[in-house]
């Protein structure tokens, strides 16, 4: 059934508004159709996808009202909408004929070559005819330019098409919003900067040229400057949410974290919850070491979204950091669960089995990581890591041949090699690869310091190391 919502209560009810147009498309009317009877006749019969009917409204009505833009740019708009572009160009034409200053006729054309794929055609138009228009119908016409622009894959010029409508309109709401993510998309946040400032400048309450002045900011990593700019826009419009996530988000790049809270508190207070929201809220109070708030917004976040495995992992890394292994094993459980090719699962569930001292099983969870990833070397790391410290020595040295040959001969392997000959007894083949080892860097040292601190006692261990330090 069709929808006549869209029918002014002012004229006939469809139904005998139908039945009089029946009279007249038969010949037997004895009266007059109104023009814009005639209009909600059309819309009628194109609202409910009845084509041909539509057009043969169109027809009729031309007939009594063939000056008529208003019918013509329905019946355009009826074959663009069917695909029939050269039919629906030939009526643009008649309406040019007949008013040459209709914004909907030009707009309607531009769509049309659109379609058609000849964007050079639609910027040539546009341009063309934005001199015959002014205020917010120049500025429409600009704005259907910059999507032209875009899908032309032109990105500059629909930066600098954005730029020539906020000069007519300060307050385009549409031209404002598209202008904040063309600028950093096109990398020209510094423009940006200078446009917004001229904008707040001679209109100081103009809460969505702060906003984007302080994105710009935020682009360009001055991020004071970008939370000042929130401010003035968040003092204007309250609950403007994207001001509170973006001002919680340079708080956090600037590691001032209770601030931040603040900020997200706020957003709570006038935005409906979201997963997004607690889990900011979750990650400063980590970074403020308070881990049961942390895992208290981390959950609210997990309720939100229950099929989001990270949070799961984030609630476990809380606990890791307090070194409850149990807890933290449960948590990394569920993410596991949630996720089962994430090989950094495997391996902080692994690192916990590890410190618990069930050390098979976390072998079997570090074995299940280089499965998934065995071309990352963290994964085989972690791996060999476990075998040594499982005093698995002979099945070390097999996986990091099987490690070089995934991931070539990293300086790691040199320094894991090395640990577990010293403990097999192997010294002056343990110096060799501690030698490549220092040879490659001295970044990944610490590792084997800490694998077993009592090698450091060894002289020709001590001697080798000052030796690469003073290099």
């Amino acid at each position: 059934m069709m929808d006549d919502d869209f029918f002014d209560e002012e004229f006939y009810p469809i139904d005998e508004l139908l039945r009089r147009y029946e009279k007249v498309k038969s010949g037997e009317a004895s009266f007059m159709m109104q023009e814009e009877e005639f209009e909600q006749i059309i819309e009628y019969y194109f609202q409910g996808s009845v084509e041909e009917q539509a057009l043969l409204a169109c027809d009729i009505a031309l007939t009594y009202y063939p000056f008529s833009v208003d019918i013509l740019l329905l019946k355009a708009e009826i074959l663009t909408q069917a695909q029939k572009y050269g039919q629906a160009l030939i009526v643009l034409d008649e309406i040019d004929q007949l008013d040459q200053t209709s914004l909907d006729a030009v707009l309607l054309r531009a769509d049309v070559y659109l379609s058609q794929y000849k964007y050079d055609q639609a910027a040539a138009l546009l341009e063309k005819k934005s001199s015959d228009f002014s205020g917010k119908d120049k500025a429409e016409l600009l704005l259907e330019l910059a999507d032209v622009y875009d899908e032309a894959e032109d990105f500059e010029a629909v930066f600098d098409t954005l730029k020539r409508v906020v000069k007519i309109e300060r307050r385009s709401e549409e031209a404002l919003q598209k202008l904040c993510f063309w600028a950093d998309f096109t990398n020209r946040n510094e423009e940006s900067i200078t446009i917004h400032t001229a904008i707040t400048d001679e209109d100081p309450y103009n809460a969505l040229a702060w906003f984007n002045l302080g994105s710009a900011y935020q682009s360009e990593k001055l991020y004071e400057k970008a939370i000042d700019a929130y401010e003035f826009c968040v003092a204007i419009d309250e609950k403007f949410e994207f001001a509170y996530r973006n001002m919680a988000d340079a708080f956090m790049r600037l590691k001032w974290f209770e601030n931040a809270l603040e900020v997200l508190e706020k957003h709570l207070e006038i935005a409906k919850p979201e997963d997004v929201i607690y889990e900011a809220m979750g990650f400063c109070y980590e970074k403020k070491k308070d881990f049961s708030k942390a895992r208290y917004c981390y959950r609210q976040a997990s309720q939100l979204s229950p099929e989001d495995d990270s949070i799961f992992y984030k609630i476990g890394e809380t606990y890791t950091r307090q070194k409850q292994w149990e807890k933290a094993v449960k948590a990394y459980s569920v993410a596991l669960h949630l996720n089962r090719e994430n090989a950094s699962y495997c391996m902080a569930i692994g690192n916990c089995l590890m410190e618990m001292d069930v050390k098979n099983e976390a072998l079997i969870c570090y074995l299940n990581a280089v499965r998934l990833k065995p071309n990352n070397k963290t994964t085989w790391v972690a791996l060999i890591k476990g075998l040594y410290l499982s005093g698995f020595y002979d099945e070390a040295l097999t996986q990091i041949e099987l490690a070089r040959e995934n991931c070539d001969d990293k300086p790691d392997f040199r320094y894991l090699q090395a640990a577990v000959l010293f403990e097999m007894g192997k010294t002056k083949e343990a110096l060799l690869h501690l030698e490549t080892a220092l040879s490659g860097g001295l970044s990944k040292l610490k590792m084997f310091m800490e694998l077993n601190p009592e090698n450091l006692k060894r002289t020709a261990v001590n001697d080798l190391i000052h030796q690469y330090k003073k290099k």
